[in-house]
């Protein structure tokens, strides 16, 4: 799933190629994509484009008259900018945005098509979308632990809940806790003063670092191949070694989980009674 880093990157991009154009028509393959029956997609054709915003994971296309154009590409959503009339025809496609030089395609890997598309009208509307996580590039060190220590979860747990810190997911909160040298199942209330400083500036400098190179990249051209899996990742994606909480870890034995992946297998979905 796109996180902060990658969809910074998109609105570097989108911003870039169609900042100020004119949304000439929308041409639809997936009839599921879009979430919202008022105001109609159909309001959006022949306005002007004025900015682009992020909400969490989500990417605002603000069009003049104060309508929105928000979309959520989940885990397997990405934008992909193709030739003048290009058609959203392939399995994959889910929309295809037109402008007069180009077409802006939406596309979507997979059976499971979860990307979604919402029409909105002003603020209250855009808010609506808002997950209220917290910004943690333009948060103090006493805002980040007040929201950490919330609740009794696991790192891994807490980082990832949109509800608490904003565009972390799978990756980047593995490549954090790498940085941070700490186990993603230590709960966040057996945290010591020292290990809730150097997390907070092990997420804010891995961050940063990502948000900086991903958007020079995509000052240069479009970013194509928005992945969870980079080469130059530390940890994610190359099934390293689960950091242990010794305690938990003692008792699980040999079912403790020796990698990510398999730990987020075990620990399955948040939980649903968290704010």
């Amino acid at each position: 799933m796109p996180e902060l880093p990658d969809v910074l990157a998109y609105l570097t991009g989108l911003e870039r190629l169609l900042g100020g154009r004119t949304l000439g028509s929308i041409q639809l393959r997936s009839p599921f994509l879009v979430r919202t029956f008022e105001p109609q997609l159909e309001t959006a054709v022949g306005r002007r484009l004025v900015g682009f915003r992020r909400i969490g994971k989500r990417i605002a296309w603000k069009l003049e008259g104060d309508l929105f154009l928000v979309i959520h590409p989940m885990i397997a959503g990405r934008f992909h900018w193709k030739k003048a009339g290009t058609k959203p025809s392939r399995k994959i496609d889910l929309a295809a945005f037109h402008f007069d030089d180009g077409a802006m395609l939406l596309t979507e890997a997979g059976s499971k098509k979860r990307a979604s598309l919402h029409v909105v009208a002003g603020a209250a509307g855009l808010a609506a979308h808002d997950p209220g996580g917290l910004e943690v590039l333009d948060a103090s060190l006493a805002d980040f632990t007040a929201v950490l220590m919330r609740h009794n979860h696991t790192l891994k747990r807490a980082l990832t809940d949109p509800r608490l810190f904003s565009g972390i997911g799978n990756a980047y909160s593995d490549e954090i806790l790498h940085a941070a040298q700490l186990s993603p199942v230590k709960w966040t209330t057996r945290l010591t003063t020292e290990e809730i400083t150097g997390l907070y500036e092990a997420t804010r400098s891995t961050l940063a670092d990502w948000c900086a190179r991903m958007q020079a990249e995509a000052h240069v051209a479009f970013p194509e191949k928005v992945s969870a899996f980079r080469p130059e990742m530390a940890v994610h994606g190359r099934c390293g070694k689960v950091l242990a909480d010794r305690q938990l870890s003692r008792m699980l034995k040999n079912d403790w989980p020796k990698t990510i992946e398999a730990l987020e297998v075990r620990l399955g979905p948040l939980d649903k009674g968290a704010p």
